[in-house]
Order: C-alpha cells, then sequence, then structure tokens
C-alpha cells in the first residue's frame, strides 16, 4: 500500500502490472477497493495487460480525510484523481473506470483536463440533474441519522430492493469512518454532475454500463449520458448474467484504444 497526499488528506493507492495501457480504476460512494471485490464490481481487475491504479477516495477505505463537507463534493474528489494520475502515470493518457460517485469523478476530471484520458468507463451512472434533488435530501437524512443513532441503523434504513443483477452480492457497510461518514454524505448531497451541455463537449472514447431496477443509479442519466456524448455505447445488464460480462466489455472498450 502507498500514501499520496493531497490538502486535507492522505490517498491510499496501489499499483498492478508493470507494462501496457494506464487504467485507473475508482469506486461508489461509501465504498473502497475491498468493497468493490465484494460486490464483484472491481471489473478493472480483469483486464489483461496492463498497468492497473486501484485508490480508495479520500475518507473512504484506507485514505484519510477530514470531517468537512465540501471535502467530499464531486469536483474536490477529481482534482484528487487528476493529481493523483499525474504523479502516477505523469504525462500519459489513462483508462478512467469507475461505477456512481467514481463516474461523477471521472466526468468533472475529464472536463477539467480531458487530455489525461484515452477512454472512460462510466458504471451506473448516479442521479442527476432533475434526479438529483430527491436524492440529496435523502443524502441529508442519513448524515443526520448517522449522527444520532448511528452505522447501524443508517444500516438497517436502508430498505430499497436490490437491483436484479447483483442481488446476488454481498451486502456491504459502508467502509468510511463513522466520524467522516456524515461529511461524506453530505458532500455527495451538494454534488452533481456537470450541465448537460458541458457534458455534450467530451470527446472521450466512453463505454456506459448501467444496471436496472435501482432508484439510486436510474437508467435515465445512463441514457441522458450516451446522448449527450458523442462517441458512447451503452450496454444495460439486467440478470447476474448480464453483470458477469462487463469485466470482458471494459477490457474489449480500454484495449481497442491502446
Amino acid at each position: 500500500m502507498s500514501l499520496f497526499s493531497v490538502p486535507g488528506a492522505r490517498i491510499s493507492f496501489d499499483v498492478v502490472g508493470d507494462d501496457g495501457p494506464a487504467v485507473v480504476a475508482l469506486h461508489g460512494l461509501t465504498s473502497s477497493r475491498r468493497r468493490e471485490e465484494l460486490m464483484q464490481l472491481d471489473v478493472a481487475n480483469h483486464v489483461p495487460g496492463v498497468r492497473l491504479l486501484r485508490y480508495d477516495a479520500r475518507g473512504h477505505g484506507r485514505s484519510t480525510g477530514r470531517a468537512r463537507p465540501e471535502d467530499y463534493r464531486w469536483p474536490r474528489l477529481a482534482e484528487d484523481l487528476l493529481a493523483l494520475v499525474d504523479d502516477v502515470f505523469p504525462g500519459e493518457p489513462v483508462h478512467g473506470v469507475g461505477p456512481s460517485m467514481g463516474t461523477a469523478t471521472l466526468l468533472h476530471a475529464a472536463l477539467s483536463r480531458p487530455d489525461r484520458f484515452r477512454t472512460l468507463t462510466l458504471m451506473v451512472p448516479p442521479t442527476a440533474w432533475a434526479s438529483r434533488r430527491a436524492r440529496a435530501a435523502g443524502y441529508e437524512e442519513a448524515a443526520s441519522l448517522v449522527e444520532t443513532e448511528g452505522v447501524a441503523a443508517f444500516v438497517g434504513a436502508d430498505d430499497a430492493p436490490r437491483p436484479p443483477a447483483v442481488a446476488h452480492t454481498p451486502v456491504g457497510v459502508p467502509d468510511v469512518p463513522t466520524g467522516l461518514l456524515p461529511a461524506v454524505m453530505r458532500g455527495a448531497a451538494s454534488s452533481d454532475l456537470p450541465r448537460p451541455q458541458v457534458v455534450a463537449t467530451i470527446r472521450v472514447p466512453t463505454l456506459v454500463l448501467a444496471w436496472t431496477h435501482d432508484e439510486g443509479h436510474p437508467l435515465s442519466t445512463a441514457e441522458t449520458l450516451t446522448s449527450l456524448l458523442p462517441d458512447t455505447t451503452l450496454r444495460i445488464a439486467e440478470t447476474p448474467d448480464d453483470l458477469a460480462t462487463w469485466p470482458s466489455l471494459v477490457a474489449r472498450h480500454v484495449l481497442a484504444q491502446g
């Protein structure tokens, strides 16, 4: 495990592979490298012949952070990502792969520094724009629940049915320290994807992977991104068998661009 310092945090990361295209793998809100493996969302791990950078976002997993909501807003996470890839893969465009919060981080980063990315893989894009408002209110409520009743109450309050594609995978607890979790949730609540007309300016080849029946990751976001981005392919998983094809889809997408 290595550590990389950014303002207000130390980012835990590792790099696997000695040569080949540079790939960076992100994760979702309250998750981590370890939790993505448990959830079978670590699709970048299955891309052969690459140098894979995996890291825990600030405040998640083995990375440190501060109890300041502004530290966990998506543009700040994009700054962390860009600083890290500049250090690990200086001057080299990378293939970015990430679900949910990772998708949001990649979009903000690609708008800031489009030269840093060879491809994007946007997995289960989160609520955005009009659909973001209700989700943001839920995150604020979750933060207050953690503060008043603890993490167990927060986990127990999530009674939404799981998407069929991942119904077979373990249900993990947040991989975020209890003292940071409210700030992490409030940072997400105050975040959104870039405006649609701005997203449409991204010219990076993009693969969008979505699944069905998930209010937190609605197909509407994935479909809108696909319509906005000029060089995009959308694939939708409805079953565990569909989900099992994602590693090969990502591998083809990455290796086709070199």
